[in-house]
C-alpha cells in the first residue's frame, strides 16, 4: 500500500510520521503518542483493525504511565485502510480514499440518545419436543430456570428425572421481548403433567399406545377404554371430564426448537416477523453452541438506544379516523409499529424496535427520525468523508453504504481475495468510499440527495441476506425518486443503485460484488454544497434539491448560453418546469376536479401538511406545493372523490406560493344576505333533498338561510306545529 505522509498529512492538516512496524519494533512510538492523547483528549486513531486487541492493551499502559489527574478516558478508534484501499487494483490510487476515511474517524463521537431497559431474571422458556427440550434445559439449567412447553413426545423418551416444569395442551400465543414474554396456552389434555409422576403406568395399561413418553393423551389413537384412568387412580392425573382451561405464564427468555414459521400476519403462536425480539432465539442446529452461550449471558440488566424518535403532528397516518399513509407500518420487519386511530396517530413499541430505521426512509414527512446516530452526525460524517477525499485530489467519489456485520464482513473479504487472488478480483475502486451503517435502511433520500450535493458520484447500498425484503423494496422505491429527480435535471448515467448479495458460496457472493462495484463513474456537481443535514427530513431535502437544480447540467448550459449571448437572456430554457417521480415520491401536486368539487374544505382540515387552505374572506381552496407530502389524505377524506394526487418536483418560485385550486361564488343567505357557504354546494345540497319528506315548504326554505337566520325563522313560524303546543 503506498502511503505518502506529505500528502496524506496534507489532506487531513497535520503533520504524519511514517511507520512500518507499529505495532512491534515501533511500538513505543504508539505509546507515546497514547499518552499524549490521554493528556490532551484529542481522539486516537488507529488505522488497523487486525492488531485492534494489542493497540488497546498498549494504549492502556500508556494512560497507566499518565497521572490519574491528566486522564481523559478518550477511547481509541479503529479503522481499516488495508482492505478497504490497499489491498486492490487501484491501490496506488488510494491515497484520496484513504485520508477520507481518516478523517472521519477523527470526528467526534455522536451525543449520547435515550435508552431503552430490560429486565432479565432468567426464566426460560423452551418450546418443542420433550426430549429435545430436556436435553438443552439440562444444559442450562444451571445457570437459568427452565420450563418446557411440550410439542410432542420427540424421537426418544423423556428423561425419568422430571427436572424441569413442563407444561402442554394447545398454545394460543406468545408475544413480548426480553424480560417481558407471555405465553397464553388451553389446557386441554386430560392427563394434568403437573400431577403426573411419571411412572409410565398409563403407558403400560393404554392398548391403543395413545399415550407417549410426553404423557399426553393422542385423542386420534384413544378408543376411550380409560384403562389409563384405572391405573392412575393414586396419582388422579388423568380426567376425561376435565374442561379445557386457558393459562397464561410470564417469562424472560424465549428457546423455539418448532420449525420456521411462514410469515402469516394472523399466527399469534410464532414470531412470524422477519427481525423477531431479543431475548427469543429460534434454535440452530448449526449454531446450537452459541445460541446457548448467549441465554446463559441474557440474564440481568440490559440497555440498547431508543432508535427513533416520533413527532405526531407531522405524521400523515390519519386524520378524522380516515387512514392515509401507512408506509411505516407496513416497512417494519419487527411488527414494532402499529396504527392507534383513537389516537389519531401510529404507536411504536421501543422494545420491539431493532433499530433498522426503515420507517424514517419511507416516512414522507419526517414524523419519524432516526436517532442513532442522528441525521445531522451522519450528514457530517459523509461531507467530511467527501470533502477530504476532494481535498487529498479524489475525484468521482462513490459512496458504498454497508452494514456493520454482514456487508463489512464481505467488504473486508473481498479486500483479502483481491490481494490474494489479483487476478480474480480487482477489490474496492479508488473512488468507492465504504461507509459503515448501523442498518442499511437508515439511511434515506435526504442522505443521499445531500451526498451527491456534496460531490459523490454515486451512492451504493450494499444489502445482503440479513436485510428484509420489505427493506431492499422500499430502498428501491426511494432511489428510484431520487434517479428521477437527477436524470430530469440532466445528470447523466446511474448514481443511485442497490448490491444485492443473495445466500451462495463466499467466492460467488464476492464475485458479484466486485463486479457490482466496477461502474462508471456518473455526472456529478461542479460545485459542492456546504449546508448542513438538518433535523428535519424535509429541511434537508429542499437544501440538497435546491443546490443540485443550480448545479444540474441544464440549468449550467442555460447559463453559459446566457453569458455566451453578451448577458442576454437565453432564447431557451433548457430547465423542465417540472419533473414527473414515482408514486412513492414525498413531493407532487394534487389536481382537483371542479365540476365535483363543492369546496367543502373537509381536505383542508384533514391535510397534515398545511399543504391545502382555505380563504376567510371568499370560498377558496389554496395549495403550497412545497408542504405536500403526498400522503393521500386529502384524497382520502373528499366525500366528492374530487382529488387525484400526481408526484413531481415542480421548479420555480411557484413551487413555495399558495395558489388557487378552485373558488366559487358565495351563497348568500335569502333572509339576511350575509354569505354562509358557496352557490353549488348549496344548490347540491336543495337538489339531493328536494324530495325527502322532511324537507318540504318552509323546511327546504330555511336550508337557504345562514344558521342564524335558520333558528329565528324557526321560532317566529306560525304555521307549523311545535313540541311546546302538544
Amino acid at each position: 500500500m503506498p502511503l505518502d505522509p506529505k500528502k496524506l498529512g496534507a489532506a487531513l492538516d497535520e503533520t504524519l510520521t511514517l511507520h512500518s512496524t507499529l505495532c512491534r519494533r515501533e511500538a513505543g512510538a504508539f505509546q507515546q503518542a497514547a499518552q499524549r492523547a490521554a493528556k490532551s483528549g484529542e481522539r486516537l486513531v488507529v488505522a488497523c483493525t487486525q492488531e485492534s486487541k494489542l493497540f488497546a492493551e498498549l494504549a492502556g499502559q500508556a494512560e497507566d504511565a499518565t497521572s490519574a489527574a491528566a486522564q481523559t478516558g478518550q477511547p481509541i478508534h479503529f479503522v481499516n485502510i488495508r482492505e478497504t484501499g490497499g489491498w486492490s487494483r487501484d491501490a496506488a490510487k488510494s491515497m484520496p480514499k484513504l485520508a477520507a476515511l481518516l478523517a472521519a474517524a477523527q470526528l467526534p463521537p455522536p451525543e449520547p440518545v435515550a435508552t431503552v431497559t430490560f429486565k432479565s431474571a432468567g426464566r426460560l422458556l423452551i418450546i418443542g419436543p420433550l426430549d429435545q427440550a430436556e436435553r438443552l434445559g439440562a444444559m442450562l439449567d444451571d445457570m437459568l430456570s427452565v420450563t418446557v412447553f411440550a410439542q410432542g413426545a420427540g424421537q426418544n423418551e423423556a428423561l425419568q428425572e422430571r427436572r424441569f416444569t413442563v407444561l402442554g395442551g394447545k398454545l394460543e400465543s406468545l408475544s413480548g421481548w426480553l424480560g417481558a414474554f407471555q405465553l397464553q396456552w388451553q389446557r386441554n389434555n386430560p392427563i394434568d403433567l403437573d400431577l403426573c409422576t411419571r411412572c409410565n403406568a398409563c403407558v403400560a395399561a393404554c392398548p391403543t399406545q395413545a399415550i407417549g413418553s410426553d404423557y399426553q393423551v393422542n385423542p386420534d389413537l384413544c378408543d376411550n377404554n380409560r384403562q389409563c384412568v384405572k391405573a392412575c387412580q393414586v396419582a388422579g392425573a388423568i380426567d376425561f371430564t376435565r374442561v379445557p382451561t386457558s393459562a397464561t405464564e410470564n417469562f424472560d427468555l424465549v428457546l423455539d426448537l418448532r420449525p420456521a414459521p411462514t410469515l402469516d400476519a394472523s399466527d399469534t403462536s410464532h414470531f412470524t416477523q422477519h427481525s423477531p425480539p431479543l431475548g427469543y432465539l429460534r434454535w440452530s442446529p448449526a449454531e446450537e453452541s452459541k445460541q446457548l452461550l448467549n441465554l446463559r449471558d441474557l440474564v440481568g440488566e440490559f440497555e440498547k438506544p431508543k432508535f427513533f424518535n416520533y413527532n405526531s403532528k407531522i405524521c400523515a397516518h390519519t386524520r378524522n379516523k380516515q387512514v392515509a399513509c401507512n408506509a411505516c407500518v407496513e416497512v417494519c420487519s419487527a411488527k414494532a409499529i402499529s396504527s392507534d386511530l383513537p389516537r389519531q396517530q401510529v404507536k411504536v413499541n421501543p422494545n420491539l424496535c431493532v433499530g433498522c430505521g426503515a420507517c424514517t426512509t419511507v416516512c414522507p414527512s419526517g414524523a419519524m427520525a432516526y436517532t442513532y446516530p442522528r441525521a445531522a452526525d451522519q450528514g457530517s460524517k459523509i461531507k467530511t468523508l467527501l470533502a477530504s477525499y476532494q481535498k487529498a485530489g479524489g475525484r468521482d467519489a462513490a459512496l458504498l453504504l454497508h452494514s456493520q456485520e454482514a456487508g463489512q464482513a464481505l467488504v473486508q473479504q473481498l479486500g483479502r481475495a483481491a490481494q490474494m487472488q489479483p487476478r480474480s478480483f480487482a477489490g474496492l475502486p479508488a473512488r468507492v468510499v465504504p461507509l459503515a451503517l448501523w442498518h442499511t435502511a437508515s439511511a434515506g433520500l435526504d442522505l443521499w440527495l445531500s451526498a451527491v450535493a456534496y460531490g459523490a458520484s454515486q451512492v451504493t447500498v450494499l444489502m445482503t441476506e440479513e436485510e428484509a425484503s420489505s427493506y431492499r423494496n422500499a430502498v428501491k422505491n426511494q432511489m428510484e425518486v431520487a434517479q428521477s429527480l437527477l436524470t430530469g435535471l440532466g445528470y447523466a448515467r446511474k448514481h443511485f443503485a442497490v448490491v444485492e448479495i443473495g445466500a451462495g458460496p463466499l467466492a460467488k457472493q464476492l464475485a458479484q460484488l466486485d463486479q457490482a462495484l466496477q461502474i462508471p463513474a456518473a455526472s456529478g456537481v461542479g460545485k459542492v454544497a456546504s449546508f448542513a443535514v438538518q433535523a428535519q427530513k424535509r429541511a434537508t431535502l429542499e437544501f440538497a434539491i435546491d443546490h443540485l437544480v443550480t448545479q444540474a447540467p441544464l440549468y449550467t448550459s442555460t447559463q453559459a448560453s446566457t453569458e455566451a449571448m453578451g448577458g442576454q437572456a437565453s432564447s431557451q430554457n433548457l430547465l423542465p418546469t417540472e419533473i414527473a417521480l414515482p408514486k412513492t415520491s414525498p413531493f407532487g401536486t394534487i389536481q382537483v376536479n371542479k365540476d365535483s368539487c363543492t369546496l367543502c374544505l373537509s381536505c383542508v382540515s384533514a391535510c397534515p401538511a398545511a399543504a391545502l387552505q382555505d380563504n376567510a374572506a371568499m370560498p377558496q381552496l389554496r395549495f403550497i406545493e412545497k408542504n405536500c407530502v403526498q400522503c393521500g389524505l386529502c384524497q382520502t377524506t373528499c366525500p366528492e372523490n374530487a382529488i387525484t394526487l400526481q408526484p413531481r418536483w415542480l421548479l420555480g418560485a411557484e413551487r413555495k406560493e399558495a395558489r388557487v385550486l378552485n373558488e366559487a361564488k358565495p351563497y348568500a343567505c335569502i333572509r339576511c344576505s350575509k354569505p354562509f357557504g358557496t352557490q353549488k354546494g348549496i344548490e347540491g345540497m336543495l337538489a339531493k333533498l328536494v324530495g325527502h319528506s322532511m324537507f318540504q315548504g318552509d323546511a327546504l326554505e330555511r336550508l337557504k338561510m345562514c344558521g342564524d337566520c335558520r333558528v329565528i325563522d324557526m321560532y317566529s313560524a306560525t304555521n307549523e306545529t311545535k313540541i311546546t303546543d302538544l
